[in-house]
């Protein structure tokens, strides 16, 4: 999985804090997370969802609401209206970066939010609850011994889930103001509900009343034996499998094309997530290189030296394959192992170690011959050979580099083959 920061702006003008999930490769269709009542982008049915879901295909952003998480505002400002404005804000933003939201999907307080703001959000063809209540009322069970208070005094400091929380009266008010039976009655769109039988937060009474209300298209799905926040990994991820094989009717469109194709040009971001974590672009893929946990890194992809040792791999196995079949070879299959160390008592410092593993019916000259020729890769040739490295600022006069054109590297394997041909 591939996350980028994804800040916006709220309803109120408050910045809210998001994250965009991406998988490593094209993206069937977006889709928008709406976190539990007091939780944040960071909790594990959030997080362990973003996962699964673009394992399968999906990006997915996931945000803090106001005043909860990384995202500006105070909780004691908060409401469900706020919460509904803040996911039409969240849409708008996805929409305005290219990424309109496909499927709303919506955990505990969060589903209920997504069934309030479906209607404004045009993108969305499809809504999906877990463990949603059918009566938003239902969260003031959470802290119910202090709603009285709460009334009475205007505003108190509640315990939820052992966490203390600022409210005022208005959040109480704004909660009884909402129809949300009429408000599912009115979706007029596809409608998943995932709920657990053993659910103790949220009873799976809800899910029927949600059912009931709901017109077709509908389903339900049960969550038979996972517990609220959907703690236990294998949940969330068949939660994922559930929304995902049902979406695909009506929300997920065929893979696109890769857009940004081989432009020979390499883009390499921070992602925002630990100390070292980047995001790569190259040729037409995307994928995360890191550091490992030892030094400070996430150890969520391979590190710049093993990119390095991976070039001169796959030059080596692409050198090897031109060559056995203008040869005509028979060579079956190569595999490249590359290993890298540093030699601070030797000159070059730097020493790559290749193995080269042959399959086929191969005579132990040609064996020998596809190792000389394996030292004619381009990249084996830059690495000896050294290679300059111009640096400049992206606004400077001279900000674009040169790249590499299109199949440069094939034609320099095919001049190391025609120079190799006896």
């Amino acid at each position: 999985m591939i996350t980028q920061a994804f800040d916006f702006t709220g309803a109120d003008g408050q910045l809210l804090s998001g994250r965009l999930d991406l998988p490593d490769g094209p993206v069937a269709s977006y889709a928008l997370f709406a976190h539990c009542f007091t939780c944040t982008k960071h909790s594990l049915a959030a997080v362990r969802l973003g996962q699964a879901l673009t394992g399968l295909g999906y990006g997915v952003l996931r945000f803090d609401f106001t005043g909860l998480g990384q995202s500006g505002g105070e909780f004691s400002d908060s409401s469900f209206s706020g919460s509904i404005a803040d996911l039409i804000a969240a849409a708008a933003a996805m929409r305005q970066a290219g990424h309109p939201p496909a499927l709303l999907i919506g955990h505990s307080l969060g589903g209920a939010a997504v069934l309030a703001a479906a209607a404004h959000i045009p993108e969305a063809r499809g809504v999906v609850t877990i463990g949603a209540p059918a009566d938003i009322e239902h969260v003031t069970r959470l802290f119910a011994d202090d709603v009285d208070r709460l009334r009475q005094e205007g505003e108190a400091e509640v315990q939820i889930g052992g966490r203390p929380f600022k409210l005022r009266r208005s959040f109480v008010d704004d909660l009884a103001s909402h129809d949300q039976a009429a408000r599912i009655h009115a979706l007029r769109k596809p409608l998943l509900i995932l709920h657990s039988p053993q659910d103790e937060i949220v009873g799976i009474d809800n899910a029927t009343a949600i059912y009931q209300a709901a017109l077709h298209p509908k389903s339900f799905v049960s969550l038979d034996g996972a517990d609220h926040l959907l703690t236990d990994r294998k949940d969330s991820d068949f939660a994922a499998t559930i929304i995902a094989a049902w979406a695909s009717r009506y929300v997920a469109p065929p893979r696109p094309a890769r857009s940004d194709k081989q432009s020979g040009a390499v883009t390499v971001s921070e992602t925002g997530e630990g100390a070292f974590q980047v995001e790569v672009s190259a040729g037409g893929a995307r994928f995360l290189a890191d550091e490992p946990p030892e030094v400070g890194g996430l150890g969520s992809g391979p590190t710049p030296y093993d990119l390095l040792a991976a070039g001169l791999g796959a030059c080596t196995a692409m050198t090897l394959r031109l060559y056995a079949r203008h040869k005509q070879l028979p060579l079956d299959r190569i595999s490249v192992t590359v290993g890298h160390s540093r030699r601070d008592d030797f000159e070059p410092a730097d020493l790559f170690t290749r193995r080269l593993h042959l399959e086929g019916d191969l005579s132990d000259a040609e064996r020998q011959r596809l190792v000389e020729i394996a030292a004619r890769c381009p990249v084996h040739r830059t690495l000896e050979g050294g290679a300059a490295v111009t640096t400049a600022l992206e606004d400077a006069a001279a900000d674009t580099p040169p790249v590499e054109k299109p199949g440069q590297h094939a034609r320099d394997m095919a001049r190391a083959s025609d120079a190799n041909k006896s």
